[in-house]
């Protein structure tokens, strides 16, 4: 390689889609999703059929590190609350899903527990299940040896089985992964008048006092409603995004994105966007192809967060929102409280 040679290196998109992923299983199925079931139950329930399920001296391994019973092994009272927690022990014990869940196990019948969150009839095996997965468990944690357990441990070994799912099904995430950058660029526009926000969802508070709620949807991908004094909405913004990088598909994605701003309308949405991953599409094709969509933007340019494109986006969404450029920061009525109160 010559000294004039320029350095390419391709744009991380992989991992950007792995983080879109990973903040959407988190909340569904990994530790986090166990914390907050159990912090619902009842936990002398739970204990007795640890109790019931699992080697005493496995338990004592790790209640020895400060770690309770179903951090790695599952129980009918977990399971039955929440049965999309069947995808944590899969992960955790280092199943994929096609070793898992097959007929000759007997486990593919529970596949809908984990995608769906759904029993449909399956709770009478229930017990059964976790017995047979606290085997796995119990083999595991011999294997691993109580020295090394760690919360920290269990989250890791959950993600080395994630790991190689997401790489698999990474093109169809991909759409996930692109909506997630708009949302963030959406988030950052309007941050100072943020309420309450969560993965999919930001709670705004506009110039005219309204609350205006910016959530990820099906179909458009994002939308922005503002809140009328009746507690009914007003459609403000639907968002579409396409976020294929493919340029020989521009034509498809663009005419997807017109069957959703077609229903949009009906809905009664003011304005709608297009957001398109291909740098050099043409403009005037777009519009010819999807006429339902006022605006078009390049995620590029998103992401960039700066330009023309970059800088008639933000202005648009502050508009459709109601605030302006530095505005305050808005403040929940936790703060307001808080401030009463002295503290």
């Amino acid at each position: 390689m010559s000294a004039g040679t320029p350095i390419a290196v391709p744009a991380p998109q992989l991992q950007i889609e792995f983080t879109a992923a990973l903040a959407e299983i988190r909340a569904l199925y990994l530790q986090g999703a166990l914390t907050e079931t159990v912090r619902s139950l009842s936990v002398p329930n739970i204990d007795r059929e640890l109790a019931s399920y699992v080697p005493p001296h496995s338990l004592a391994a790790l209640a020895g590190h400060g770690l309770r019973g179903e951090m790695m092994f599952p129980v009918p009272t977990v399971l039955t609350a929440n049965p999309r927690l069947l995808a944590y022990y899969r992960l955790l014990y280092g199943y994929s899903q096609k070793e898992f869940y097959t007929a000759p196990s007997g486990l593919g019948r529970f596949r809908s527990m984990e995608e769906r969150g759904a029993l449909h009839g399956l709770t009478p095996l229930i017990p059964a299940l976790c017995q047979a997965l606290c085997g796995a468990g119990a083999l595991l944690l011999a294997g691993v040896g109580a020295t090394r357990l760690s919360t920290a441990l269990l989250d890791d070994l959950t993600l080395l089985t994630l790991g190689p799912q997401l790489r698999g099904g990474a093109n169809v995430r991909k759409g996930t992964a692109g909506i997630r950058v708009v949302f963030n660029a959406i988030q950052e526009i309007v941050r100072t008048a943020i309420v309450t926000q969560k993965e999919t969802r930001i709670e705004v508070r506009n110039a005219a006092g309204r609350t205006v709620l910016i959530e990820f949807a099906s179909d458009p991908d994002i939308v922005v409603r503002e809140e009328l004094g009746s507690g009914q909405f007003t459609q403000r913004v639907a968002i579409e995004v396409k976020a294929g990088s493919d340029f020989s598909n521009i034509h498809n994605r663009i005419g997807e994105a017109e069957k959703s701003h077609q229903k949009a309308r009906g809905a009664g949405f003011v304005e709608c966007w297009t957001v398109v991953n291909v740098d050099n599409f043409d403009p005037v094709m777009a519009r010819r192809e999807s006429p339902s969509t006022n605006r078009f933007y390049r995620v590029s340019d998103l992401v960039a967060g700066a330009g023309h494109d970059y800088e008639d986006f933000k202005a648009r969404v502050l508009a459709m929102v109601g605030i302006a450029a530095g505005l305050p920061v808005a403040r929940s009525e936790t703060d307001r409280s808080a401030d009463e109160s002295g503290l």
